[in-house]
């Protein structure tokens, strides 16, 4: 079995300004965090500049979304190479706000992981079923369709983190148990093995996302599939760093 790393992401989706995120910033770079785990916040994209070149270097940032070419005349969007232009490494892409919110198809998806992993940006690709899909049995068909279009976009799946994320779970207090979430993250684990290979199986994080808080964390990170979080309100909270040292 390969080793791997603890992973937590922070999504500050589209939240603090200049002061806050900086009193944040002021606490992650102060905060003994668990030398094991790779830590990546995603910023908003005004704001990348600002919190790479004010968060301390063994933190990574993420932006939050991208397009899935260059450069052009697609106002409001930003690139893979601007990203990077900023010292940015990460992208977080497929997230259910993005499909649910915004309208992104799994095709769209697909594309934008690509071209990112193309530009030699990480990517943090989203998957999750609805509370609807849940409740009529569909979770594994929905989840296995999204990240199939998401394999067949990947070539090197040393880039990529894999985060579930049950979209009745994100923002609304409730948390899959620990029971719910390690069977979710082992059958993404089998999938992975039948249709990509032993070593993507072994090797790719596959962190969970749904109201992770510090009260909740450690249990959840006991499960032997969970690899790590991605946190969304309680990322912009001083009890991230907790959540970072769950493992500690």
């Amino acid at each position: 079995m390969a080793l791997r790393s603890f992973f937590v992401g922070g999504n500050w989706k589209m939240n603090g300004n200049k002061e806050s995120l900086g009193e944040l910033i002021g606490t992650l770079n102060t905060a003994t965090l668990d030398e094991n785990t790779e830590v990546v916040c995603g910023a908003p994209s005004i704001y990348l500049d600002f919190v790479r070149s004010n968060l301390d270097s063994r933190i990574g940032v993420a932006a939050q979304n991208c397009y899935k070419v260059t450069k052009g005349a697609f106002t409001g969007e930003i690139s893979p190479a601007m990203i990077k232009d900023c010292g940015v490494d990460w992208v977080i892409l497929g997230h259910s706000e993005r499909r649910h919110v915004f309208g992104e198809s799994d095709e769209l998806i697909g594309q934008k992981v690509a071209h990112a992993l193309e530009s030699d940006l990480g990517v943090i690709a989203c998957i999750g079923e609805k509370l609807e899909e849940r409740e009529a049995g569909t979770t594994e068909e929905v989840v296995y369709n999204q990240t199939q279009v998401i394999a067949e976009n990947v070539k090197d799946w040393g880039k990529v983190v894999l985060a579930y994320e049950p979209v009745w779970a994100i923002g609304t207090g409730k948390t899959a148990t620990p029971d719910q979430a390690q069977e979710v993250h082992e059958k993404l684990r089998a999938w992975l093995r039948a249709n990509v290979s032993d070593d993507v199986a072994d090797s790719v994080r596959i962190i969970y996302g749904g109201s992770v808080t510090g009260a909740n964390c450690r249990e959840l990170a006991s499960q032997e599939d969970v690899d790590g979080f991605l946190v969304g309100g309680a990322s912009l909270k001083p009890e991230f760093v907790d959540i970072i040292n769950a493992q500690a």
